[in-house]
């Protein structure tokens, strides 16, 4: 099984889409935060499942779609470092993936 390591700034990431989205509706804020959770917990078991992302699609960075975000990741061995979470509405800041994978 492969260990999963949320960065901080992935974490920063979905607050700021949870504390958004709570503005008008907590309880839904609350279930996305569950959602992404749940979503990215069976890259514990299947590390390749995501996709590589259309914008990158030679990078060693992979993604889940939890709607309405895009989650992305890095495997290095046995574990899966998540990196990145984005309202999928949005562009991806590819400058900004590659900086997370510098730091983490």
């Amino acid at each position: 099984m492969a260990r999963l390591i949320w960065t901080e700034p992935a974490l920063i990431d979905l607050d700021a889409i949870a504390d958004y989205i709570a503005l008008n509706n907590p309880t839904a804020a609350a279930h996305l935060v569950q959602q992404v959770f749940e979503s990215v917990a069976r890259l514990e078991r299947l590390p390749t499942s995501g996709k590589r992302p259309p914008e990158l699609p030679h990078s060693p960075n992979r993604e889940v779609i939890v709607s309405p975000c895009r989650v992305f990741y890095r495997m290095e061995g046995d574990t899966v470092y998540l990196l990145h979470v984005m309202r999928a509405e949005r562009l991806l800041r590819i400058f900004l993936l590659n900086e997370r994978n510098k730091t983490k």
